[in-house]
């Protein structure tokens, strides 16, 4: 392969890689703020109430994370709430148990789940937020 065919190459490649990535909805640390303005915004949401030794919470963080890169889900705005330490926070949105999931349309819940790990609910749970 030439050397001009090889830098064409990966200047495409490192553009499609950059078009993905603005594709994609980036996971945001949790703030009353940021729910705020999403939900005013009419944006779409997902709360993900994390704690970092639920095994639980372990096992939805790679769909979450899959769903964060996925195209069809790139108008999601993904809040990652730190269940130990956001005490207040967690008590304003009813959360009682780490492993929480709730999606929001706008200032509508439109879905909640604790302890859900199946791949197809917590898509699901995430779409009903962009309807």
């Amino acid at each position: 392969m030439s050397r001009l065919k090889l830098r064409s190459t990966i200047a495409a490649l490192a553009l499609s890689a950059m078009a993905f990535a603005a594709n994609a909805a980036a996971i945001q640390p949790f703030s009353t703020a940021a729910l705020k303005a999403a939900r005013a915004h009419g944006q779409p949401v997902l709360v993900d109430a994390h704690a970092d030794w639920c095994p639980t919470c372990r096992a939805q963080a790679p769909t979450i994370f899959a769903i964060s890169r996925d195209p069809a889900y790139s108008r999601l705005v993904i809040l990652k709430l730190d269940y130990d330490k956001q005490v207040q926070e967690k008590r304003a949105l009813g959360i009682q148990h780490q492993s929480t999931l709730i999606a929001f349309a706008g200032a509508r819940e439109t879905a909640r789940a604790t302890g859900v790990t199946d791949p197809t609910a917590i898509r699901a749970l995430a779409a009903s937020a962009l309807r």
